[in-house]
């Protein structure tokens, strides 16, 4: 487990970059934190760091939107309307040959994958009302052997 002092939408999107450099093909990322916390700019980070084709938005309507590259396409899901695992197997997403990004998909992976990283983004809680940006605090925790060491993280933290 890491956690880092993200300060501002930029350096989350920096993190997102960081991150892309780690994933390749069955790669799957879940994404847990509040509304406006940051989980869409952690994804357009990554996939402008994919380089894929097109604009990253936020996938809330069409619950999931593939982003074509060269090489493993990078599919953004927003599972905030699902309710189990059978619900997000049914999206027919390729996890083998995709880089997949899920917002709000905590508890719905049993069953669907073996190895992924957990991204827990924290808005401050009754901070300055005035402030234009406010530090956000992310937790990244690996699980399975293929995220069992997170060392490239310590560039992140710089």
């Amino acid at each position: 487990m890491t956690q880092l002092v993200i300060p501002t939408p930029e350096a989350m999107a920096e993190l997102g970059a960081t991150i892309a450099k780690q994933l390749g093909p069955g790669d799957l990322v879940l994404l847990n934190g509040e509304l406006g916390a940051g989980k869409t700019t952690l994804t357009r980070g990554i996939g402008e760091a994919l380089g894929v084709r097109g604009a990253v938005t936020s996938p809330t309507f069409v619950l999931a939107r593939t982003h074509p590259r060269e090489g493993a396409p990078l599919v953004h899901v927003d599972a905030y309307r699902l309710s189990s695992a059978l619900e997000l197997d049914d999206l027919d997403i390729d996890f083998a040959s995709s880089i997949v990004v899920v917002e709000w998909g905590g508890g719905l992976l049993d069953g669907v994958a073996e190895s992924w990283l957990t991204i827990d983004i924290e808005r401050p809680r009754g901070g300055d009302a005035d402030a234009e940006v406010e530090p956000r605090t992310v937790t990244i925790t690996g699980h399975g052997a293929r995220w069992d060491r997170l060392e490239w993280l310590d560039a992140a933290r710089h």
